[in-house]
């Protein structure tokens, strides 16, 4: 795997610190060290070293994008039944798919295609629920770590059985138990492996007992590993915990151990004001769906008031409760989201009354999100270009022929937000993890050193 690890790239890199701005760093030098981490930054005039991977004028480099909620298994139903409620679409179509995923034949291709694909699309770092199946959970590890792409995966936890098929759930809650250990211990054993993290997987509280949940809360301070599960995602999920517990889905899953600082809520668009101060203080992070939110959601999630809170945030496609893998197109519908719960959308309604004051965001601030904003909430050092970040990144090309993005002579970092709004997968030249290309190709303007 080619890349540039012991190497320095010279171009002009774009990356958001802070929500609502962006930083250029513009001819500058970055050097990656042996581990794929960036060593220093400095300008280019100072002196270009030998081998230096120099870019054309008309690309910039972008952190990758982090997605922090991903059902990697449900990639072959992208864009199927979206118009059926939740549950129905889970018991109609997902849960059959996910089943299917003890065949590993099957595991593998679907697998490969979604993990090739999401590095095409720019997605570096992927927070993956996988299925049931401790080995298809095992597989899909191996062959993130084989693409090079920067993953935690976790074996998905549903033992309850009122709630949870017979073809497909946990035999019981000390077996999901000891199967989610088997896993972590398995993704810490890969050899070479230095991307791929295990997470502790409940699916959502409607699919555990509460042996399981509790079981998986001392798994995960006995492993410290990350932890991720659905919450408060829809009125019926919200409904559910409100009714088994008298209690939020927060509150029920803080009990049960599984609120911490490597924690991330999927959804979690029905979180209270106190469910808000509960998981910052705890340091857990929401992974905002906004797509798929508008087909499952039953609302918009108060994504300003979250971070306005200081809750940590990053954003995620929901693979495939909403139809779209690509990341672009998920900092886009957040963007968008934000507006209509600002405006609000029954056109019968008052001005004064029809929109939540103070909700709207820009797309620089979807932008730190879906970089700066995931590594926050994963507690990894990505998504920023500073010493000591793993060399996480996409070069995008703004005149690539097949691409989208028209600038009419203009210079692409003057226009980053444009760039952001009609960039698609053929204007991401390449894609870099820990240094390490994984797709595409670089066009350099001087030779490569000598292999």
């Amino acid at each position: 795997m080619t890349g540039v690890r012991g190497r320095a790239i010279r171009g002009t890199f774009v990356h958001a610190p802070k929500r609502g701005a962006v930083e250029v760093l513009e001819d500058a030098l970055i050097f990656v060290g042996e581990d794929g981490r960036i060593e220093r930054i400095a300008p280019a005039a100072g002196g270009v070293p030998e081998g230096t991977l120099e870019l054309p004028a008309a690309q910039i480099v972008i952190p990758g994008f982090v997605d922090l909620h991903v059902h990697a298994p449900q990639y072959p139903q992208l864009g199927l039944a979206l118009d059926e409620p939740l549950e129905v679409w889970l018991g109609k179509y997902t849960f059959p798919l996910e089943a299917r995923y003890a065949d590993l034949d099957f595991a593998r291709e679907a697998y490969g295609t979604l993990v090739r694909d999401l590095l095409a699309g720019g997605t570096t770092t992927a927070l993956y629920f996988a299925t049931v199946h401790r080995q298809a959970t095992e597989l899909l590890a191996e062959m993130c770590l084989a693409e090079g792409q920067r993953a935690l995966v976790g074996k998905v936890v549903m033992d309850l059985a009122e709630s949870c098929p017979d073809y497909y759930r946990d035999a019981s809650p000390e077996a999901a138990i000891a199967d989610s250990r088997s896993v972590i211990e398995a993704i810490r054993a890969l050899p070479d492996n230095d991307r791929v993290l295990p997470v502790i997987t409940p699916r959502f509280i409607p699919s555990c007992t509460d042996e399981a949940l509790a079981g998986l809360g001392a798994l995960a301070a006995e492993c410290a590993c990350h932890v991720q599960t659905h919450c408060s995602e829809s009125d019926w999920a919200h409904g559910y915990a409100l009714e088994r517990y008298g209690k939020t889905d927060a509150e029920a899953l803080d009990g049960f151990g599984l609120l911490t600082r490597k924690t991330v809520l999927a959804h979690s668009v029905f979180l209270t004001d106190a469910d808000m101060d509960r998981v910052k203080s705890r340091g857990a992070g929401v992974a905002h769906c906004a797509l798929s939110n508008a087909y499952f959601g039953n609302a918009v999630f108060p994504l300003r008031r979250a971070l306005e809170k200081g809750v940590h945030v990053g954003l995620g496609t929901d693979i495939s409760g909403g139809p779209s893998a690509s990341m672009l197109d998920a900092a886009r519908m957040t963007v968008a989201v934000s507006r209509m719960l600002q405006d609000g959308v029954d056109a019968t309604d008052s001005r004064e009354t029809r929109g939540v004051a103070n909700s709207r965001v820009d797309l620089l601030t979807a932008f730190h999100l879906a970089t700066a904003g995931g590594g926050v909430a994963l507690d990894l050092d990505i998504g920023l270009f500073r010493p000591g970040y793993h060399f996480d990144a996409l070069i995008i090309d703004a005149t690539a022929e097949a691409g989208t993005i028209r600038l009419f002579g203009a210079q692409a970092a003057d226009r980053i937000e444009q760039i952001l709004y009609t960039a698609s997968k053929p204007n991401i030249a390449a894609t870099f993890v820990g240094g390490d290309l994984v797709s595409g190709r670089p066009e350099s303007t001087t030779a490569s050193p000598p292999s």
